[in-house]
């Protein structure tokens, strides 16, 4: 097939998000996208234990959750799983590059955050990036 859509090695997501929101409009286009959103939550404890037990591809992490808890505490986690995470905070850590797959500031838009996606989507597939939204870091 000429026109063939590529196989996406990010399928399978866990949103790591405090703002209501935030939570439930990235959940709602990303299902819509196509993706497989296992589970949306807010604090570093239903974050690590989504990650213990579901399959996933890609996590997306705020920085400062509802708990008082880090998302560089899931970060470690999904590192420690080999599951890539990408910060969408307002201010991304100073080791998120030795955490992250990269990093998306807040505010950003829909569009920003599925070019992200497909980034790092690129990135494991060892394709090149297409050009990268301003507001986004892609680490590595």
């Amino acid at each position: 097939m000429l026109f063939a859509k590529r196989r996406r090695k990010i399928n399978r997501l866990l949103i790591v998000e405090d703002e209501p929101l935030i939570a439930f409009d990235n959940e709602y286009f990303l299902q819509t996208a196509g993706y497989d959103v296992v589970a949306t939550v807010d604090t570093v404890a239903n974050a690590v234990a989504a990650i213990e037990q579901h399959e996933l591809d890609l996590v997306l992490a705020d920085v400062s959750l509802s708990d008082g808890g880090n998302g560089r505490d899931v970060a470690h986690t999904a590192q420690a799983k080999g599951v890539p995470l990408i910060f969408v905070t307002g201010s991304c850590p100073i080791d998120a590059q030795a955490l992250a797959a990269g990093c998306l500031a807040k505010p950003y838009s829909q569009r920003d955050l599925l070019a992200a996606i497909e980034a790092i989507d690129a990135t494991l597939s060892g394709r090149k990036t297409k050009k990268l939204p301003s507001s986004f870091s892609l680490f590595g």
